[in-house]
């Protein structure tokens, strides 16, 4: 018998557990069916970084190559923001990676047999909004960057436009700060050789301005937890018994618990 899917978008809070970790989320958000997207991809792509990471980085939604793999930006995208942090000095290793819908929307053409992305729609991005507010709040990000229009929109608001505000840290209330960038899909959808060398030049400057508001505003005492993310110059600090001690409240969005 065919599973039947509800033709609408519910919110993923229930699937949320009480008293949440990092990895009790991660383990419920692979059952999750808040939205139809579940019948698409063949598996939900959670984030993934350290725990208590200096910046996360949050996307669209996982690809074709992040699909099949179960993890965040290991794709083409996920190759040229690699090369991007390693120019603009931030350790890739030490960054929290993820996206604003967990699972892959795509369609097929008549012409090909390959699964073409397809933008997720407001109702679906509303749905996965409890995860990304998660994982926010458990690991604390002293900066957060937005790559693209919906990631951005996402955490800034409809009225948000990549083109005229990137690069800038804007105040929020998820973090320090939060810079909005182009995703790394775009740079190579770029129309020509020269085109893609300048938005890729201009994608690592964002970055860079990323890594110099992590050296300018030193971490104060208590502030988000331990700071692990790192740049060449520097090395990553102990955790005291307070930092690791450290705990915040989870945004409303994403309280709640699966219901039996």
């Amino acid at each position: 018998m065919a599973t039947r899917v509800k033709p609408y978008a519910e919110s993923a809070a229930s699937y949320i557990p009480e008293r949440p970790t990092l990895e009790k989320v991660r383990t419920a958000s692979k059952g999750c069916k808040a939205c139809w997207l579940w019948t698409l991809g063949t598996q939900t792509v959670f984030g993934e970084g350290p725990p208590r990471a200096d910046v996360m980085f949050v996307g669209e939604q996982p690809g074709d190559s992040e699909d099949k793999a179960g993890r965040p930006f290991v794709g083409p995208a996920g190759k040229l923001l690699d090369r991007a942090l390693d120019e603009a000095g931030i350790d890739r290793e030490t960054v929290y990676v993820t996206n604003a819908v967990k699972h892959f929307k795509w369609e097929r053409t008549e012409r090909s047999t390959r699964r073409i992305h397809k933008k997720p729609n407001d109702a679906e991005i509303r749905a996965c909004r409890p995860w990304l507010d998660s994982e926010i709040a458990l690991v604390r990000p002293r900066v957060i960057v937005t790559l693209g229009a919906t990631a951005s929109q996402a955490l800034l608001g409809k009225q948000f436009r990549v083109t005229k505000d990137r690069g800038k840290p804007i105040a929020s209330p998820l973090a320090e700060a939060i810079f909005a960038t182009v995703h790394p899909s775009s740079v190579l959808r770029a129309p020509d050789p020269a085109a893609r060398a300048r938005a890729e030049k201009e994608l690592i400057a964002d970055l860079t301005k990323v890594a110099r508001h992590l050296q300018a505003q030193a971490r104060q005492p208590g502030q988000r937890g331990p700071r692990t993310t790192t740049t060449r110059t520097e090395r990553r600090a102990p955790k005291t018994p307070r930092e690791r001690a450290g705990s915040r409240e989870l945004p409303m969005a994403a309280r709640g618990r699966r219901g039996g």
